[in-house]
């Protein structure tokens, strides 16, 4: 029984974001390279797959060994999946900058108010004392 395999991955390549599209079959492998322009989402990506996938210009095909995989279990599939598509840190330039810089904002936001807090129970325990030394002095 012969497999075939087609997998899409869609990076950015400054300045745009490209499609690489793989296929593998009977010992031939075969890639693409699709230009997308801005970001796809994922609905824009699906109908260019439905609507182009025939016209796609392949590379000449290689030579690839046949190996002998076992199925893999769907929830496996489905884990394998989204580690990769957590791993590729999905986002423009500009919004992983920005991610960031709410992170560092957050990171002294969290300092300062700890600092705040802090020194506003020095205060307190500073008054708490004082009050104890006022009883005691009537005495």
């Amino acid at each position: 029984m012969e497999t075939a395999k087609a997998k899409l991955t869609v990076l950015f390549d400054p300045p745009f974001w490209i499609g690489l599209f793989e296929r593998e079959s009977g010992g031939r492998y075969e890639a693409c390279r699709v230009v997308f322009g801005a970001e796809p989402r994922d609905f824009e990506v699906y109908a260019y797959i439905l609507d182009h996938y025939d016209r796609l210009a392949f590379s000449p095909a290689l030579q690839t060994e046949v190996s002998a995989e076992r199925e893999i279990s769907p929830k496996r599939a489905q884990r394998l999946a989204r580690q990769q598509t957590q791993s590729a840190g999905i986002g423009t330039k500009a919004q992983q900058a920005l991610q960031l810089q709410r992170e560092q904002q957050k990171t002294e936001r969290r300092a300062v108010s700890r600092e705040n807090r802090e020194a506003e129970e020095a205060r307190r325990y500073r008054l708490r004392q004082e009050k104890r030394k006022e009883k005691h002095r009537g005495h």
